[in-house]
């Protein structure tokens, strides 16, 4: 059946087909899921059945015992002739009473139907089908009945041992297949956090597992995990960005399907209550990840790896702008792009920097002043020091800088040149000689090296630092030890990104010449 979702904060009600069985309901830290998904529980009334990995595994006693949940029938079973005892104290412990107690049952039933000459078989129980699955997961390790109850083992340790041995996410699994199998008919099953305890590489294979077993079932899955989200083919998202508790609302929406986001996107889209910033680098070792947020401060700064994926995230996500009511933004290496790539990318909100790569950010006149301020030495002497070493480093990679730049220049045309509509190959072969004498790599190469000889000539510090990529830069002009600072090479570095933790003046300034360095002011 058709059923509606909570009220949305303008009055609406999204409402879900009856073809929806895998709703994933995501969220930042305390912007009401757990509330979005109470308020469900109670329309849906007797067909919720709830799983909770965390709660099954605690034996924190329970307030309220849900009608028809693992801790109800394990009550109820007590109350009647069976084979259970009274002493299990977690869910989790409860569950496994009842596999092994249905278990007997239907022993001591095909038992009694084989005495009285009956064509009996032994039929298979929830045990049976939780222990098959539960090895298909964990194929190194194995199940013993005995006693009248289970013990583990695994390859390579000769002694069997209780399930009390088992690691968290070994119970969180047996649990998971276990409870579900108990689930109304036609019910609908709430997973609270699917991914507690266990790792990443399971989630898909686990869950598609879990519904297969129980294919007339519909899952809410409540989570922040971006990974699970992704995991589900058929999944239908719901975006909870916050909750209004005096009128029981809440701002949320349905994720538009087939929107081509990566998993970073998504993970922006949870998390993020301020404008999002992508950039380039990986998320821990970087620069970018350690100095953007950090000047940046108003931003949610992730981390993406290549240009690429930062272009294509910014765009993505900005498409979906009405949806997620955020401004994006992109920051890439400006590199070897000319003044027409740099305008086009800054139109796509891609900040690009006045100066060819991260290190040379660093490099920046008042960001060298402020460090050399900072451990006490003449900030104006310091600075010419650097800039001189700077000059000479760039005059001796003048002419290589000139033909990496002229390679950029030759393949950046013929990827927007090539005409892909050709009739035979001789009209290709004349396309791309016409090319070569129109781009003129020549030309271009001794263009470049007379442009370059002129920033050395005058020490044009700030363009030499436009078209400069050296990412050695900054221990090659020793501009460390010049601002009085001692150890490795990478001292100076972790001087910016210090100032730039506390409230000094010299921090205001560092980040001021970043700013700018964007095009921000």
């Amino acid at each position: 059946m058709k059923f509606l979702l909570p009220p949305k904060s303008d009055g609406s009600r999204i409402e879900l087909s009856e073809d929806a069985r895998q709703i994933t309901i995501i969220g930042a830290n305390g912007s009401g899921k757990t509330r979005f998904t109470e308020y469900l529980q109670d329309k849906l009334e007797d067909s919720v059945f709830r799983i909770s990995a965390l709660e099954a595994l605690s034996d924190i006693g329970r307030v309220r015992v849900e009608e028809g949940s693992i801790d109800w029938l394990y009550n109820q079973a007590l109350a009647s002739p069976t084979f259970l005892h009274g002493e299990a104290l977690t869910m989790f412990e409860r569950l496994m009473t009842l596999l092994l107690n249905e278990e007997m049952e239907k022993l001591v039933a095909y038992k009694v139907a084989v005495a009285r000459g009956e064509d009996a078989v032994i039929p298979e129980s929830r045990l049976d089908a939780v222990i098959r699955r539960w090895q298909e997961i964990f194929p190194d390790n194995h199940v013993l009945r005995e006693g009248g109850g289970l013990l583990f083992s695994r390859d390579g340790d000769a002694k069997a041992y209780s399930q009390k041995r088992l690691s968290h996410g070994e119970k969180a699994v047996l649990f998971y297949f276990g409870s579900v199998l108990y689930a109304p008919v036609n019910g609908t099953v709430f997973v609270d956090n699917p991914g507690m305890f266990l790792h990443s590489s399971l989630l898909r294979r686990l869950w598609d597992t879990i519904e297969g077993m129980r294919p007339d079932c519909r899952f809410f899955y409540t989570t922040h995990d971006v990974d699970f989200a992704a995991s589900r083919s058929e999944n239908v998202i719901v975006w909870v960005r916050s909750y209004d508790p005096d009128n029981n609302t809440w701002d949320y929406d349905i994720l538009p399907p087939d929107t081509g986001l990566s998993e970073e996107v998504y993970m922006a889209l949870i998390g993020a209550r301020r404008p999002v910033m992508f950039i380039e680098g990986d998320a821990t070792h970087s620069i970018d990840a350690k100095l953007y947020p950090l000047i940046f401060k108003d931003h949610s700064v992730k981390a993406l790896g290549s240009c690429n994926k930062v272009i294509e995230a910014t765009r993505a996500f900005n498409d979906l702008k009405a949806f997620h009511h955020l401004e994006s933004f992109g920051i890439v290496d400006r590199d070897r792009r000319d003044e027409q790539e740099v305008k086009y990318l800054r139109g796509k909100n891609i900040f690009v920097p006045d100066v060819a790569e991260i290190e040379n950010i660093l490099m920046l006149e008042d960001v060298v002043k402020a460090v050399a301020h900072f451990g006490g030495k003449d900030a104006y002497r310091v600075f010419n020091s650097v800039k001189e070493a700077v000059v000479k480093l760039f005059r001796h990679d003048l002419r290589q800088q000139a033909l990496l730049h002229t390679r950029h220049r030759v393949k950046r045309t013929v990827e927007y040149r090539v005409d892909g509509r050709f009739t035979n190959i001789n009209a290709l072969e004349e396309h791309m000689n016409s090319l070569v004498r129109e781009i003129n790599p020549r030309g271009l190469y001794e263009r470049f090296c007379r442009e370059f000889s002129k920033y050395a000539a005058t020490g044009d510090y700030s363009s030499i630092l436009r078209v400069y990529n050296q990412k050695s830069m900054v221990p090659r002009s020793n501009v460390g030890t010049l601002c009085g600072l001692a150890g490795s090479k990478d001292a100076y570095v972790q001087a910016v990104l210090s100032i730039l933790k506390t409230d000094l003046p010299d921090a205001d300034q560092i980040r001021m010449a970043i700013r700018r360095c964007f095009g921000i002011g």
